[in-house]
Order: structure tokens, then C-alpha cells, then sequence
């Protein structure tokens, strides 16, 4: 009898013919912050009941590792939003070294002053932290109504924490990378 993740004989593969090994799953589609380029003020989410469940992500994320995918990031909305993320961050960051290469998250940062010990525990060891701007009313217009200081908090945190860290500059849609740290 074949484990659940078991590398499949028969690995996936885009119509170029080219083995997939890279896959991103949005958690949630909900943020905490309005960035004016990305969400209305006022939101129509989906409804909790018509979300995937946490336990579904997870399952659908080791099917992929046993087809052969060996990198994964979780990104939302926000991530570090959706309430229990912290048990699906722990549960295929069981699979780092054992099929999975690599867990990544993308965040805008709010809330990792609060995560950033759980995720390194839990596996993960790079994260991309969206930031628009390091000028504070510039950050809280663009944002709608963010602080930068709890975002710098947050990658203060993760940098101790020992997360290496790529910033993206979103603003206005164009995302670039900016720089590298750890």
C-alpha cells in the first residue's frame, strides 16, 4: 500500500510540457487593509460556507506534493487573517524535506509581529511582505487606513525570527521587486 504522498509516477504537466513543481493557494480572499488599487472600500466577500475549509487546502496541497510539486506559497487577500492559518502553516510544513522543498507566504505584514515564531516552527523560512510605501501618510493613504509602523513591527519580528524577507512594491498594481534581507 502507497502513502498518501507518495511521489506520483505520473507528474503534472502544462500543455508546453513542462513538469509543474510551483504552486500558489489563496487562504482567504479577505485582507485587513483597503489598499485603494486592489479592494473597494466597501467589500462583497464570499461567504464562510462557499471558502474551502483549512483541513480541504491541506489535503489538496499534499496531493500536489505527492504529484510532484516541491514548492509551495500560501497568500490570500491576507493570509495571517484567515483564523487557524497557523494550523495549515504547521501541517505542510510537516512535508519540507519530505517532498516539499520550500513554504513561502506572501503577507502584508500587519500581523507579523504576532506569526512570525509559528511560522518558522511550522517550516516556513522565506517570506514576501507586500509594502507600497516606508512613508507613513503615504503607507495610510494608499492603504486606506494601515500603519507602518505595525507592518516595520512585523518585519522586525520576522527578521529576528530568522524569515529571510523579499519586499514587493504593489502600489498602483505594478508589483517589483525591491530588495532582499535577512
Amino acid at each position: 500500500m502507497t502513502s498518501a504522498l507518495a511521489p506520483s509516477a505520473d507528474p503534472l504537466v502544462d500543455p508546453q510540457g513542462r513538469t509543474i513543481r510551483y504552486l500558489r493557494i489563496s487562504v482567504t480572499d479577505r485582507c485587513d487593509l483597503r489598499c485603494r488599487y486592489c479592494m473597494a472600500e466597501q467589500m462583497t466577500f464570499l461567504p464562510r460556507a462557499k471558502l474551502l475549509t483549512l483541513d480541504e487546502i491541506a489535503i489538496i496541497a499534499e496531493r500536489f506534493i505527492a504529484r510532484g510539486v516541491t514548492k509551495i506559497r500560501l497568500s490570500g487577500g491576507e493570509p495571517l487573517v484567515r483564523r487557524d492559518v497557523a494550523d495549515l502553516v504547521q501541517r505542510l510544513g510537516r512535508h519540507v524535506g519530505a517532498g516539499l522543498d520550500e513554504l513561502t507566504m506572501t503577507t502584508n505584514g500587519t500581523r507579523l509581529a504576532q506569526y512570525a515564531d509559528a511560522l518558522v516552527d511550522a517550516g516556513i523560512r522565506r517570506i514576501n511582505v507586500s509594502l507600497d510605501s516606508l512613508d507613513p501618510d503615504r503607507f495610510r493613504y494608499i492603504t486606506r487606513h494601515g500603519d507602518l509602523t505595525q507592518v516595520l513591527d512585523g518585519i522586525a519580528a520576522a527578521k529576528r525570527a530568522g524569515l529571510a524577507t523579499k519586499f514587493r512594491r504593489c502600489c498602483n498594481g505594478a508589483s517589483t521587486r525591491a530588495t532582499t534581507c535577512r
